[in-house]
């Protein structure tokens, strides 16, 4: 164990830390040497979304005192920027320590006289970003790890407007927390006074704003005995999506038993991810069973979701983020113009690494669509940039999330089912269904086919190998890809754009991100990105084809899958 390692350790078991945490790293240094230098090599990192770990002792883990020493720097960057006085609201999801991490915070918050707003239970994220803005509070936090496995969970930090944190609030609130170096600066209690409980009141109000974003009442009011099959695996989506889509006005809401029970050790799943088939299996056997019209499912903070629905052939089929997202963007626009509720301001956003359709259906409809980087704060900070000039309708990402009009600040998979299970009635309402429809529109503006491929590298090593991949491709980026030459070479970290065959640069005007991507003369996308939360590197491939006919859809999907396959030979992925 090197001496960095040891000091800290030393430290934990000789400082102001509670007996069992002593005595759990007395065990592992005992016990399992590698496990207790991973869990002390480094201090977990407080990025520009929060903490996200694994839970456990030490440095590097998610823990009461990593925690309180984050909530204690954030406290007093909240408190030097809103000087006049500091409210917070604070939410959690259903993951094993999450109260009890949801309530730490709350306590430092109140100890350095901040008032707090939270939730009595669990609540999905997008009711946190609703009751920061609807409160007037001045940040937020919500104890969650989204969709990672249960050994993790995580803290994201929000600013007064409900997003996550940007710039310049992001890296002053880091600089901030990695002042904090010992638990001892922490204030761990007094002003409980100053902690409310926020209940069924915070949650009527959301209800009734998402209530607010439906286009076809009437449609519903047709159509409201449409089957629809729910899971929120094992997570909090279960206190609100079926409450919606009752006040939707819709009476078949069929929730899935065995994952309906919020649970952080989520005993029917290996991941809670919506994204991962295996996570809706339960819920595809129960819409099978049903013959139901579409089955949703959200993640456990509940502000990702997926949908299936049946193919032509009867078959149940998991609609990726990039089609969810297509639709539920086409759906808007379509409605808002059918329904004469369209303006010459109205706006989309989505990101740099989502299908390139969107951006061909809203030229379509002559909306301005915007791409940031990824993340939804990127999505918010375009909103509260142009909020004076244009109108928000929609932002979306591949990753499964949608954000629907401007009161939610943050993904929100409770509105997005909404939303999505409204689609499917319209659609229905004129005899088709939402595969269909997503044939239909391969047919009108292309046929769109993404893929995500995730490399995980774990330990103390993992981020040092995920450095050197992307610093191997910026070095010495191929010249062609998959037989087709790479006509441009985006780096979102140096912020240009390479035209291969000139040399010419030309600046990217977004903030920096460790993003590369590759634009190929086929019109093939390629782009690498490391997680900011995860020990991963993603590439995302996005390849399109035009399709003539919809009886056409299934060969025109095999040769799409073939060329990604062939671009991911090509570079030994």
């Amino acid at each position: 164990m090197n001496e960095v390692i040891a000091k800290r350790v030393n430290n934990w078991l000789t400082g102001s830390f509670d007996t069992a945490t002593k005595e759990e790293v007395l065990r592992l240094q005992q016990e399992d040497p590698q496990a207790l230098a991973d869990a002390f090599y480094r201090d977990l990192e407080f990025g520009t979304g929060g903490l996200r770990g694994l839970m456990g002792v030490g440095t590097n883990r998610m823990n009461k005192y990593t925690v309180g020493m984050a909530t204690q720097g954030f406290s007093n960057y909240l408190k030097a920027c809103f000087p006049a006085g500091v409210s917070v609201a604070i939410a959690h999801d259903s993951r094993n320590n999450s109260r009890f991490f949801a309530e730490t915070t709350a306590h430092v918050f109140a100890a350095n006289g901040i008032r707090v707003y939270l939730f009595e239970e669990l609540r999905p994220t997008p009711a946190l970003s609703f009751a920061i803005r609807k409160l007037g509070c001045q940040g937020g936090v919500v104890c969650t790890a989204s969709h990672n496995p249960k050994e993790y969970n995580g803290y994201k930090a929000y600013w007064n407007d409900g997003s996550q944190l940007v710039s310049p609030h992001d890296k002053n609130v880091i600089a901030e927390v990695a002042k904090i170096q010992s638990v001892e600066e922490v204030r761990w209690s007094g002003g409980g006074q100053l902690i409310t409980l926020l209940g069924k009141e915070m949650d009527q109000q959301y209800i009734d704003m998402v209530a607010g974003l439906s286009i076809y009442p009437e449609v519903i009011e047709a159509q409201k005995n449409m089957s629809i099959v729910y899971t929120p695996i094992h997570g909090t989506g279960i206190t609100l999506v079926p409450a919606v889509l009752r006040r939707f006005g819709f009476e078949t809401i069929h929730v899935v038993n065995e994952q309906a029970t919020p649970d952080g050790n989520f005993p029917t799943v290996a991941y809670p991810n919506p994204e991962e088939s295996e996570a809706m299996n339960y819920g595809l056997r129960l819409a099978e069973k049903l013959n139901a019209d579409i089955l949703c499912g959200t993640d456990p903070d509940a502000d990702r979701l997926a949908i299936g629905v049946k193919d032509n052939k009867g078959n149940w089929v998991l609609m990726n983020g990039n089609q969810t997202a297509v639709l539920a963007f086409t759906y808007l626009l379509e409605a808002r113009k059918e329904k004469g509720i369209a303006t010459a301001r109205d706006m989309v956003v989505t990101t740099i690494v989502t299908t390139p359709m969107i951006d061909a259906i809203a030229s379509h409809f002559g909306v301005n669509c915007y791409r940031v980087l990824t993340g939804f704060k990127w999505i918010a900070d375009l909103i509260r940039e142009k909020e004076t000039s244009e109108h928000y309708i929609i932002g979306g990402e591949e990753s499964f999330g949608l954000m629907i009009g401007d009161q939610v600040r943050d993904k929100d998979g409770v509105s997005a089912v909404a939303l999505l299970c409204e689609m499917a009635a319209y659609e229905k309402q004129k005899g088709r269904s939402l595969y269909e429809k997503m044939i239909d529109l391969y047919v009108q503006f292309g046929c769109y086919q993404e893929h995500l491929l995730s490399i995980t590298k774990k330990g103390m090593n993992g981020q040092a190998q995920i450095a050197a991949m992307m610093d191997r491709f910026r070095k010495d980026p191929p010249a062609t890809i998959n037989g087709s030459r790479v006509v441009s070479l985006l780096d979102f970290e140096k912020r240009e754009q390479t035209t291969t065959a000139t040399g010419a640069v030309t600046p990217i005007a977004l903030p920096r991100s460790n993003v590369l991507q590759f634009l190929l003369e086929d019109g093939s996308v390629i782009s690498a990105r490391p997680s900011g939360t995860e020990p991963k590197i993603k590439f995302y491939f996005s390849v399109h084809a035009p399709l003539h006919k919809a009886s056409q859809y299934e060969q025109v999907s095999a040769q799409l899958t073939d060329r990604i396959n062939g671009i991911r030979a090509d570079l030994k992925l």
